[in-house]
């Protein structure tokens, strides 16, 4: 057993609770026996540590276990992983401009997932790695391809695909958009929206049709979206 939170090993898996830590490592912390089972099935788990005895794993106090996770309520179970590397680009993309919270990430990734948008392309959004997201997406992004990129550059990139921004601004109707066989979705920050210079690379911007309310949530407006473009 692990007692000790002043164990070398300890002290730099607790520092993948900071992005800088987690972007200079390659690794990341997981929380439940959830997520455990389900990264275990894409091969990034470098070590799973437990306070029971009965689980898999390297065996730590309590203690250490909370120095890990940085949370005041004892997790069973976390393991450090592997970031995952990049897969070919699947027919469905969505692309996330400058999105903060890490709820909406979370919910974004496990609607992509649902809907077989399995590309997502983030520039200036939370960090997918952080625990908020991590917990969120309820082991989603395991079956993502993630990609952190210039989202000018990469719709350049792209051959073949109908890019679609999200906004009201020469917009047109959801429901007046042809479904397409490869298609990229554009969501934007939850105050400004998607940024005009990306609006101006699009086929064509669209906006929800809704009534008694200015607008609705990211979340739930990238969720009706993929959902009606599956």
């Amino acid at each position: 057993m692990i007692s000790s939170t002043q164990n070398e090993r300890i002290k730099e898996y607790a520092k993948l609770n900071e992005k800088k830590y987690r972007d200079e490592t390659n690794l990341f912390i997981i929380e439940g026996i959830h997520l455990v089972e389900e990264a275990k099935k894409y091969g990034i788990i470098k070590e799973i540590l437990t306070t029971n005895p009965n689980i898999e794993g390297t065996l730590v106090s309590v203690e250490v276990m909370k120095k890990i996770t940085n949370q005041k309520s004892v997790v069973e179970v976390c393991a450090i992983c592997e970031k995952l590397n990049k897969k070919e680009i699947t027919n469905k993309v969505l692309i996330l401009d400058n999105i903060q919270d890490p709820g909406n990430i979370g919910t974004l990734i496990r609607t992509a997932v649902s809907f077989n948008f399995n590309t997502i392309v983030m520039e200036n959004c939370a960090d997918i790695y952080s625990s908020k997201v991590i917990r969120a997406t309820q082991g989603a992004i395991f079956k993502l391809n993630i990609i952190n990129a210039k989202i000018d550059t990469f719709i350049s990139s792209l051959d073949g695909y109908k890019i679609y921004g999200t906004s009201l601004k020469n917009g047109v109707p959801l429901k007046e958009i042809k479904k397409s066989d490869k298609l990229a979705i554009i969501l934007g920050n939850e105050g400004n929206g998607v940024r005009d210079e990306i609006l101006d690379m699009t086929d064509k911007n669209i906006f929800i049709e809704i009534e008694n309310m200015e607008s609705l949530n990211v979340g739930i407006a990238g969720g009706i979206i993929m959902y009606e473009l599956k």
